[in-house]
């Protein structure tokens, strides 16, 4: 069921992600070459702490494997849901940030990808297209319209460059849960309902060099490419109004990672 959200929560939901990206603008210096993945993870967990919000991401997940960071970091192959570890970030790499905060109970998510160092040109063109992507699919949620109309808009932009749609995973409701309905998919599958005024949701394209095919490591949860090309992540939640839809987290990436120009 889709839980439309007043106008007191999603002024909660409004300030979670205004946090979650104020996190992001302070967090992006520290992904450079040379640092490893669990020192971003634990400057995330204190960030977080200090600002009196909890990581939506730690402890998520069944009881038998539960998410164990407060932030995914996914490094070229890797799609999504990359553990934090001792690896060390190289120069070259696309490094995918994903980070939730609770914040009162409103929930926030976002993500994105960050070029690190000189990244080859295929890999800059694959991150380009992906935010892209992100913001045709933000423009296609408007009220009164068909959510797949998202999908078509994401899948239609990448195909155009030539790029893979990962299938498997997908955007979703947000707000009051990490995970809410509807379901928000990149390419056109499944339920179809009508967007109205009040609906929360989270659209993020993930998009591969190669093949959109996937697989899940042994970890349980870092998603890779089949054929090992990098892949791209990019996430905003946004509300949607009955005059106007409106991007709740805010664009953090300016200084570094993908050109100037966007």
């Amino acid at each position: 069921m889709i839980r439309l959200k007043n106008e007191k929560q999603i002024s909660g939901i409004r300030t979670s992600c205004k946090l979650l990206s104020a996190m992001y603008k302070e967090l992006l210096p520290l992904v450079k070459a040379g640092v490893e993945t669990l020192e971003i993870d634990r400057w995330v967990r204190n960030w977080i702490k200090k600002a009196g919000g909890k990581p939506v991401f730690l402890g998520y997940g069944s009881k038998k494997n539960p998410f164990p960071a407060a932030i995914c970091i996914s490094i070229n192959e890797e799609v999504i849901h990359g553990i934090p570890s001792k690896r060390k970030i190289a120069d070259g790499d696309l490094v995918s940030l994903d980070c939730g905060i609770d914040l009162g109970g409103y929930i926030s998510d976002q993500a994105l990808t960050v070029e690190v160092g000189k990244v080859s040109a295929s890999a800059h063109a694959l991150n380009v297209a992906t935010r892209e992507c992100l913001y045709k699919g933000i423009a296609a949620a408007k009220a009164g319209d068909r959510l797949l109309q998202i999908a078509r808009a994401v899948q239609g932009h990448a195909v155009e460059h030539g790029y893979g749609v990962v299938r498997e995973f997908c955007g979703h409701g947000v707000g009051l849960a990490l995970h809410e309905d509807p379901q928000v998919p990149n390419y056109p599958h499944g339920p179809n309902p009508r967007m109205s005024g009040g609906m929360v949701i989270a659209i993020e394209p993930m998009i591969n060099q190669g093949i959109g095919n996937v697989e899940i490591l042994d970890d349980g949860w870092t998603v890779v490419t089949t054929d090992r090309k990098k892949s791209s992540h990019w996430e905003h939640t946004i509300a949607i109004f009955s005059d106007h839809t409106e991007i709740l987290t805010k664009e953090s990436l300016s200084a570094q990672g993908c050109s100037k120009e966007m």
